[in-house]
């Protein structure tokens, strides 16, 4: 693990397991039917319980299925974090469709309803590196520098941020991503 200092808050770069984590919100990399799945989604949905799942059918039966780019929250279930925030990230078709664009978006409204909701720390996966294709060296310059660039501009808003990373590779290139910005 080893975390920095940007802006008054902690950003945190961790390989380890999204689930266990005591933050106040932790992302969910959802599908568009937020009804749980393979990877981080269905991890998350296994150990947070049948009350993230409950919540989650309330919300697609009120607006339908969540677009990429997008997000809502829900509570943490049994989880150690006290909510989950879902967002559907973009399968990569090569980058030429906009998948930056709607990956940043996914972090950006993940901050803005952790910000909104008056939460403190919040937990980032790798957004759509897995099951949705997407390069994890492309992807984390995307989730690097939105973060960073949204910590910027709202000082002392979040106390921590941090990537929680599945596997040693994701988090060196996360790791280094972070140490050129910094």
């Amino acid at each position: 693990m080893e975390q920095f200092i940007i802006n008054g808050t902690y950003v945190v770069i961790k390989e380890g397991d999204i689930t266990r984590e005591k933050v106040d919100a932790v992302v969910n990399a959802a599908n568009s039917s937020l009804m749980g799945g393979g990877g981080v989604d269905g991890a998350i949905h296994r150990a947070g319980g049948n009350a993230i799942l409950e919540e989650c059918k309330k919300i697609v039966a009120s607006q339908g299925r969540l677009p990429a780019g997008k997000a809502v929250i829900t509570t943490g279930g049994n989880l150690p974090a006290k909510y989950v925030i879902h967002t559907v990230g973009p399968v990569w078709h090569g980058g030429k469709y906009g998948e930056a664009e709607t990956l940043a978006g996914c972090y950006t409204e993940c901050l803005n309803i952790a910000v909104s909701n008056n939460l403190k720390s919040i937990a980032f996966p790798a957004i759509s590196t897995g099951a949705y294709g997407y390069p994890v060296d492309l992807a984390t310059k995307v989730a690097v520098n939105t973060v960073i660039d949204f910590i910027k501009k709202n000082t002392k808003l979040l106390n921590k941020v941090s990537f929680i990373l599945y596997d040693d590779n994701t988090y060196k290139i996360y790791l280094n991503e972070i140490r050129s910005v910094y």
